[in-house]
């Protein structure tokens, strides 16, 4: 009896060493093995945040979160009423001072005219008092007649620049509404996915209200942290691989590192454990074209070619 007892405490114990042995195998392989990736981190996207240029009514936001848009789609409006009676009421200021311009400029061409008379008057006096046929009193007067149709075209020039400076300062604040209503019309500043709406139709929008946040998802960036190590094998433009949990096994991405961090930093909160995070460390940015399976915040590996 104590025999059967005796063997059955050395297979045990044989088992238990065994066990013991596997896992430190199974420690060392993937700590000391490279079957580790040589960065961690999420996925980021450049996102643009679109508001209120104008202030007035919604009057419709034609987006939902999800829908893709094109660079330059009109999806939205904010009131224009007040703004285009404020434009009509500005022609119509600007029409009436138009009205005294063509006055005064009607004097003037009139005043051309007679101008133009009194030159071939006094050209033809001139020849004729070549040939002795007209006096010099005669000369004179049309030559002071001419010096007096001058300066009244001067002064009636003179009164019409302050009504032309003044059609001018019409013309600026018409510009001015004009802008106000193109920028009242909203509009997608890229091609990109919607992903959050702020604003309803019926709501009144101010100037700097947000309407909706939006980014371009086709081509996303992962931000890695490196060790001061690793940076010897980095470098801008280098290709790399990038893995992301998958139903049964990793899959993964062709990636390109397009930023490295010029200075150190403490390793986020959220990456390893408490005594790693106090290690310094140099973000990566990779950019990766997105089949549709990317997300922001994802977290993913990367990988470093050999």
């Amino acid at each position: 009896m104590k025999r059967a007892v005796t063997r059955v405490q050395k297979t045990i114990k044989a088992i238990s060493i065994l066990s013991i042995s596997i896992v430190v195998i199974s420690l060392i392989s993937c700590n000391g093995g490279g079957d580790t990736a040589d960065g961690y981190g999420n996925f980021e996207a450049t996102e643009t945040t679109v508001s209120a240029e104008a202030n007035g009514k919604i009057q419709f936001l034609n987006i939902e979160e999800g829908n893709l848009l094109q660079n330059n789609e009109v999806v939205g409006v904010i009131d224009t009423i007040q703004l285009s009676l404020k434009r009509n009421q500005l022609k119509a200021t600007k029409n009436t001072i138009f009205s005294k311009s063509r006055n005064v400029l009607s004097q003037r061409e009139i005043l051309q005219e007679e101008l133009k008379v009194a030159q071939n008057d006094k050209e033809r006096i001139e020849s004729l008092i070549k040939e002795n046929a007209a006096t010099q009193k005669q000369l004179d007067d049309i030559q002071g007649k001419v010096r007096i149709l001058q300066q009244q075209i001067k002064s009636v020039e003179t009164q019409n620049a302050p009504i032309i400076n003044e059609v001018k300062g019409i013309e600026v604040q018409i510009e001015q509404i004009e802008d106000q209503i193109a920028k009242s019309i909203v509009k997608s500043p890229l091609d990109g996915t919607v992903l959050v709406k702020y604003a309803e139709p019926g709501e009144v929008a101010v100037f700097g209200k947000p309407l909706f946040k939006m980014a371009n998802l086709d081509e996303m960036e992962l931000r890695v942290y490196i060790s001061e190590t690793q940076l010897s094998n980095i470098k801008i433009g280098q290709p790399v691989t990038v893995k992301i949990d998958d139903v049964d096994s990793m899959k993964s991405y062709e990636g390109r590192v397009s930023w490295i961090s010029a200075s150190a930093e403490f390793t986020p909160k959220i990456i390893q454990t408490k005594e790693e995070r106090v290690n310094l460390v140099y973000a990566v940015k990779i950019k990766v074209n997105n089949d549709g399976s990317l997300k922001i915040g994802m977290p993913a590996e990367m990988w470093i070619e050999d």
